[in-house]
């Protein structure tokens, strides 16, 4: 078994859950925060056999895209009274981080019956 945790944008995670659970899969949605730019995004994790390890990064990749946005940096450091506004930078977001880890053992809890 395999737990796979794919990190993606909140644009994409909407049609890429739907997707994954069309497929059989059972999906935790966790909503996170990224570090450069500090935007909303989604951790997925899912729990799948071996076999079904390609299939599932490629139904991320068919539904997770990159964007191009334009961020403003931090302005530089000037004397005092001095302003230099930072002019806007291209930079490529979205896509996905996947991560596929060894999982020793997977088991479903359907609480006391």
């Amino acid at each position: 078994m395999k737990l796979v945790i794919a990190v993606v944008q909140r644009a994409d995670a909407g049609d890429l859950l739907e997707a994954m659970t069309a497929q059989g899969h059972r999906v935790t949605r966790i909503s996170s925060q990224g570090g450069f730019l500090r935007e909303g995004n989604v951790t997925l994790l899912t729990a799948v056999r071996d076999h079904e390890v390609d299939p599932v990064i490629k139904v991320v990749r068919e539904h997770c895209y990159t964007r191009t946005r334009y961020v403003s940096p931090l302005p530089p450091v000037a004397e005092s009274g001095e302003f230099y506004p930072p002019a806007p930078v291209e930079v490529q977001v979205g896509g996905a981080t996947v991560f596929v880890l060894k999982a020793a053992n997977v088991e479903r809890l359907l609480g006391a019956q």
